[in-house]
């Protein structure tokens, strides 16, 4: 007597279909086995219990290859989808800390956001400070340079001076100079001395004026 054809379907009870599944799993993974061996094939084979427990056969490298493949197109899937979320976040602080779409965020927001540009204002600040004080710093160095500089240039010019003797005094008018206001003088007589004749007659005229006047 043979034997009936079997109905598929589902198999209610549990622990039947259990035991279906291990034997049915191994049947299938020997087939697949046999298949790859006796026709030099290349058999794929992928089993998910319904518990989600993988079961997995392959014949060649190029299953593996496939399934790394696989795998790596998903991991890759889900890392440009995590980027394209933080994209998008930073995108929306970046917005809320010019000023944009601010209405859209409640009373804690708007406080942590107002504590984040006090804190950047804060950073900003001493930034700037700490590049004032560079830039001071460096010109306080370079003026100091420049003097030294100077004085040695000085120093240098001074004593080849005084080496060549001519080196001038600061003050170059002696201590006891007497100072004379100018003298007016009229006439070319008056510095190379009168004439006798002159001198004679201008005498007479004056003893005569005064005799005159004696009472």
């Amino acid at each position: 007597m043979g034997r009936g054809r079997l109905e598929l379907k589902r198999i209610e009870n549990k622990i039947n279909r259990q035991v279906t599944f291990s034997k049915r799993r191994s049947g299938l993974l020997k087939k697949a086995y046999e298949l790859s061996v006796l026709c030099d094939a290349e058999v794929a084979l992928i089993i998910f219990s319904s518990r989600g427990k993988l079961f997995e056969f392959g014949s060649g490298d190029k299953f593996y290859t496939s399934v790394d493949v696989a795998l790596e197109n998903q991991l890759l899937m889900a890392e440009t989808a995590m980027k394209t979320q933080k994209c998008k976040r930073e995108l929306y602080i970046f917005r809320h800390l010019l000023g944009e779409d601010l209405g859209t965020l409640g009373v804690k927001e708007l406080q942590r956001l107002e504590r984040q540009l006090d804190l950047a204002l804060s950073q900003s600040r001493q930034t700037k400070q700490r590049h004032l004080e560079e830039v001071n710093r460096k010109l306080k160095d370079k003026f100091q340079v420049e003097g030294s500089s100077s004085r040695v240039i000085q120093g240098c010019w001074e004593s080849k001076s005084m080496a060549e003797g001519k080196l001038l005094p600061l003050n170059p008018c002696p201590a006891n100079a007497v100072y004379s206001e100018p003298t007016l003088q009229i006439g070319y007589y008056q510095q190379f001395g009168r004439p006798e004749a002159a001198t004679t007659r201008d005498a007479a005229e004056e003893n005569n004026f005064m005799v005159g006047w004696v009472p």
